[in-house]
């Protein structure tokens, strides 16, 4: 009987924080495009894996480059 409440969900990065980096066009939650997002459904298991295999580098790329600290932040006086 449980057997008909049993299905399998499509594997998906999503953490559900859904802010798309206007720069990149990445999701900053999971690393996806707009258009990987919308078609995520419709895609093959073996597509969404090679997507899900880039997102780790892709988020990576987000993050903001440290610029030394608070030395870097103060101007030095002469």
């Amino acid at each position: 009987m449980n057997d008909v409440w049993k299905r399998d969900e499509i594997e998906s990065p999503c953490v559900k924080i859904c802010v798309m980096d206007e720069k990149s066009g990445l999701c900053m939650g999971c690393g996806r495009t707009r258009f990987e997002i919308a078609g995520w459904s419709q895609l093959e298991p073996t597509e969404r894996r090679s997507i899900m295999n880039t997102l780790e580098e892709r988020l990576e790329s987000l993050k903001p480059q440290r610029r030394g600290g608070r030395k870097a932040r103060i101007p030095r006086l002469k």
